[in-house]
């Protein structure tokens, strides 16, 4: 099968790049011409619109920083719809909107072509290495064609159920993520203040119930100075946003989420929307007058796990044998 992948950025390029890394045929399009000239380089062809790699290819993936992104994408004059048919489909990678995915998947299976949205979720360090996590929402017929691609770009792929359930799990995990990076940030602080030696509190973090997958990764590059994870403070609030919707539509009311909206707003205020997203603790840095840093601690993440195939994480057949 050939592949066409639209977005190469900070995650889309990570995730093609293990396609690539892998030997599938794939061709590439982003409207940053030198990054497709980079994929050129290590052997991917170069796509003309999303039309022309609809037409030339199986399966389209978009890896886009907006709903509204992947929504020019599929239904622009050059979109991926006027190329949609039989035996096609569309790959939804981007963290988006269950009722927007749903809504364009419905355009999809009107011109016979199949839909699928498949978020990722472990951070851009492990979306480099191909050991990242997928959820993929699709009957069990478009997942089975899919598979390999989705274990050539993760390590764990887990199949949600229907259409739209991936997205909705996706922006659950980022709503926890971001919980767990406000409380880390916190505990940092007043660690500090406290007087604790902020090395000393991170190993005490990391070994108790306190510990998180935010806490080992985030907080380093905290620690550092850096905070580059390579994710920013405005697709952080597109994220916990697109939780609230789910939450609003399913009539939860939520205490904790609208409270980290605000904080976030307040984070872009002060900082910018395209400041790194661990700079959250900047506010409690510039109330405090402390500054959160302790050596020893890297600048960004690596994945230190080699490289493997992927696999399907069978969630019934897991627990059975557990026990």
């Amino acid at each position: 099968m050939k592949v066409g992948f639209i977005g190469l950025g900070n995650v889309g390029g990570k995730l093609s790049g293990s396609l690539l890394r892998n030997g599938v045929n794939i061709t590439v399009l982003d409207l940053n011409e030198e990054l497709m000239d980079s994929f050129v380089a290590l052997g991917a062809a170069k796509g003309e619109s999303p039309e022309q790699l609809m037409r030339d290819c199986d399966a389209v993936i978009t890896c886009l920083p907006s709903p509204a992104a992947s929504a020019a994408v599929m239904e622009g004059e050059n979109g991926i719809l006027k190329a949609m048919g039989p035996g096609k489909i569309w790959m939804e990678m981007s963290t988006t909107d269950e009722a927007e995915v749903k809504r364009l998947a419905e355009k999809v299976h009107a011109l016979g072509g199949a839909a699928v949205d498949c978020p990722v979720s472990g951070g851009c360090h492990r979306a480099d290495t191909g050991n990242i996590a997928i959820f993929a929402g699709c009957d069990r017929e478009t997942f089975d064609r899919i598979l390999p691609f989705l274990t050539t770009m993760g390590r764990r792929v887990l199949h949600t159920g229907d259409l739209g359930s991936a997205s909705v799990l996706k922006v659950v995990t980022n709503y926890l993520a971001t919980a767990n990076l406000i409380s880390v940030a916190e505990a940092l602080t007043v660690s500090g203040a406290a007087g604790m030696d902020l090395a000393t509190a991170y190993e005490a973090i990391r070994i108790s119930s306190g510990n998180s997958f935010v806490h080992e990764t985030e907080s380093q590059v905290i620690l550092n100075g850096s905070r580059d994870i390579s994710f920013t403070m405005d697709l952080v609030l597109k994220d916990i946003s697109l939780f609230q919707s789910v939450a609003d539509r399913a009539n939860v009311p939520l205490e904790m989420n609208p409270l980290m909206i605000k904080i976030f707003k307040d984070g872009i205020e002060k900082y910018g929307s395209r400041e790194l997203s661990p700079n959250i603790i900047r506010r409690l840095e510039d109330a405090t007058g402390l500054d959160i840093r302790a050596p020893g601690f890297p600048p960004e993440m690596t994945d230190d796990e080699p490289e493997e195939p992927g696999y399907e994480i069978n969630p019934k057949a897991d627990r059975i044998a557990a026990e």
